[in-house]
């Protein structure tokens, strides 16, 4: 009696891609919130310190914020340079960030002045402002308390800390030896540069200082003419504080 011969059921070839399937492109995960866009935003975030839960550089960053404004409106075309005078365009389109829009006003408002006296005006404000809008974007928490139960001030924290670490990492990427400086993407490399400026440890290390040093004056080269004003207010602030 002959016996049936039983062949092995294959299974249906899979083609080469789908048996290597296309690795997807590696993204940064925000969660569901949006980093800002405002420059004065992004440093105020990274001004803030994860390690101690508070911000640093405070009596720098009024100067530091009301910079970043001023090259906010330069790159999007509502400032130009005039032999050291910051000088009002013709662009109608208004800034989007209502912080950066009170500056603008500030400015159309007075006309002409030197880069550094928009620098050293209304810093505090500036700041709080700042802050507010960052709490509206429920980036961060500000909690109302007293120091000693007697003087006003306020807790921050933030609530997506991943926003702030994907805005570091892009400024840092300006310092690679790698990449162009005529390539890096001007945005990030204002932030890494006004951050050295205004010695934001937070940002640039000491030691990153140092060891680029050649950089980042190039990138200050692209930044413009904020930066050099920044640092004489910054200069003349510590010379005052000195005595």
């Amino acid at each position: 009696m002959s016996r049936a011969v039983v062949t092995p059921l294959r299974r249906p070839e899979r083609s080469t891609s789908a048996r290597q399937p296309a690795r997807p492109r590696k993204t940064v995960a925000l969660g569901n919130a949006a980093g800002p866009d405002s420059l004065a935003a992004r440093l105020f975030l990274l001004a803030y310190d994860p390690e101690r839960g508070r911000l640093t550089a405070r009596s720098k960053l009024g100067k530091l914020l009301r910079a970043a404004i001023l090259v906010d409106l330069q790159l999007s075309g509502h400032l130009d340079d005039d032999n050291g005078r910051a000088r009002l365009t013709t662009r109608a389109s208004a800034p989007v960030d209502p912080v950066v829009g009170g500056v603008l006003a500030e400015l159309r408002a007075v006309g002409p002045r030197r880069w550094r006296r928009w620098i050293d005006r209304r810093g505090g404000v500036t700041v709080r402002q700042v802050r507010d809008e960052l709490a509206r974007a429920h980036l961060i928490r500000v909690e109302p308390y007293r120091v000693l139960g007697l003087f006003p001030s306020a807790r921050i924290t933030l609530r997506h800390p991943l926003v702030r670490r994907h805005i570091l990492q892009s400024a840092r990427d300006t310092l690679r030896p790698s990449r162009l400086v005529s390539r890096v993407d001007l945005r990030d490399a204002a932030i890494v540069v006004l951050a050295s400026t205004a010695d934001l440890r937070t940002v640039v290390t000491k030691d990153q200082r140092t060891r680029h040093k050649d950089r980042l004056a190039q990138l200050a080269v692209r930044v413009g003419p904020v930066v050099p004003a920044l640092k004489k207010s910054l200069q003349q602030a510590q010379a005052s504080a000195g005595g």
